[in-house]
């Protein structure tokens, strides 16, 4: 009887049967409201972008009512906001661009046309900022162009958008979907502009990273080698390692003949390399893929590389903090200078020392030397001064 009744006012509202059913299947949540139009700016500042909004949305993305609702999403607004927001899904062969100023997808080829067209349809319009999803190495050139052209664009972790969508209420996933979840991202989260990079600073980048590769293959190689009994395939995986070894010493060279042809990077490099047990290995690597080192704060510098505690507590209960999160790469080769740095240099080695006497454990111990190892590098390259001036300044 219910049933019936619930039908006919729906019948009244000109809605069917199947669409009302299609309706109460959709995701549950409350009715979202359409978004106000949004006078956020996004300005590059010396360390982070901010956004400077006097309204700031709060609704969800809009959903339809149907079956599968998540399958389109789409937003409406009342008139186009002075600021667009863009977000970009980055594949193989297309490139699919939501914009905060219309409902549609669009869609171009992922080749050097498709990214000027993008470019030239961006740059006549006034734009928030435009969200592009780390992909692997695929969304660099899209990246590159647009930093290029001098638009603000934002390459984010793939993590960090689907934990956004998970929040949202959106559990699909296809090309469409993330799209639009990029350009909400663009417009509530406020993300880290990129900063162009110069044609050194993208060979070193790949140098670095080529090496580490080839480290982690090498690594493998040598377990593979212990658990073998083989004759023939021991020497196999020998001469592999071999050749291995060979590429990673060439790699050494080409890094540090790099660092030196360059006069910024050789002065921040000898800067760093004046921290007694920083090696070639950290120095490199913070230079590649650190380069918020010396324009950020002691906290911020930490957070990225993941070696930051963070709270855990709710109500009367209080966890233990612990690190998570931040750049891996950076993280394991600073870990790796720590062990040096606790026995070599005097500053780290007394720090430990104070820590072991309160009783810390070892690995706490390791992780707050790592984390006042980065805060002391970071305040070197920011004030420009080595090792040695920077505890005449501290016994000043």
């Amino acid at each position: 009887m219910c049933f019936v009744a619930s039908a006919g006012r729906r019948a009244k509202r000109g809605v069917t049967t199947s669409e009302a059913r299609s309706h109460d299947d959709a995701t549950p949540g409350p009715r979202p409201i359409a978004p106000r139009p949004s006078t956020a700016v996004a300005k590059l500042g010396p360390s982070r972008s901010r956004v400077v909004s006097p309204e700031q949305p709060t609704e969800l993305l809009p959903r339809l009512g149907r079956s599968h609702s998540q399958e389109r999403v789409s937003v409406t607004t009342s008139s186009i906001p002075s600021a667009v927001f863009v977000g970009i899904d980055v594949s193989k062969l297309q490139l699919d661009v939501a914009r905060s100023d219309h409902d549609g997808l669009q869609s171009y080829p992922n080749d050097p046309t498709g990214i000027h067209r993008i470019i030239e349809a961006l740059q006549t319009i006034t734009l928030g900022t435009v969200v592009v999803e780390s992909t692997g190495g695929l969304e660099r050139p899209l990246v590159d162009a647009m930093l290029d052209a001098g638009l603000p664009v934002a390459l984010v972790n793939p993590g960090q958008i689907r934990h956004f969508a998970k929040a949202l209420g959106i559990l699909a996933k296809t090309d469409a979907v993330d799209a639009h979840v990029l350009m909400e991202f663009a417009r509530k989260a406020a993300p880290r502009l990129a900063m162009k990079r110069s044609k050194i600073q993208v060979e070193l980048d790949a140098l670095v990273t080529c090496r580490r590769q080839l480290l982690q293959s090498r690594t493998e190689q040598s377990n593979r080698h212990q658990s073998t009994v083989n004759t023939s395939a021991r020497k196999a995986i020998q001469a592999v390692l071999k050749t291995l070894d060979k590429q990673i010493a060439s790699l050494n060279d080409q890094i540090a003949r790099l660092i030196e042809s360059d006069d910024d990077l050789s002065h921040r490099n000898q800067i760093l390399r004046s921290v007694p047990g920083v090696g070639p290995v950290l120095g490199a690597t913070l230079l590649a893929e650190l380069r918020e080192l010396g324009d950020t704060g002691r906290r911020e510098i930490c957070a990225l590389v993941g070696v930051a505690p963070f709270n855990r507590d709710s109500g009367r209960f209080k966890g233990k903090r612990s690190i998570r999160g931040g750049r891996a790469a950076v993280r394991n080769v600073l870990y790796m200078a720590t062990i040096t740095a606790i026995r070599s240099n005097p500053v780290i080695k007394a720090f430990a020392n104070r820590l072991r006497e309160a009783g810390k454990p070892s690995k706490v111990i390791i992780v707050a030397c790592m984390r006042k190892l980065l805060s002391i590098l970071n305040v070197m390259i920011r004030e420009d001064i080595p090792w040695d001036q920077l505890k005449i300044v501290k016994n000043a």
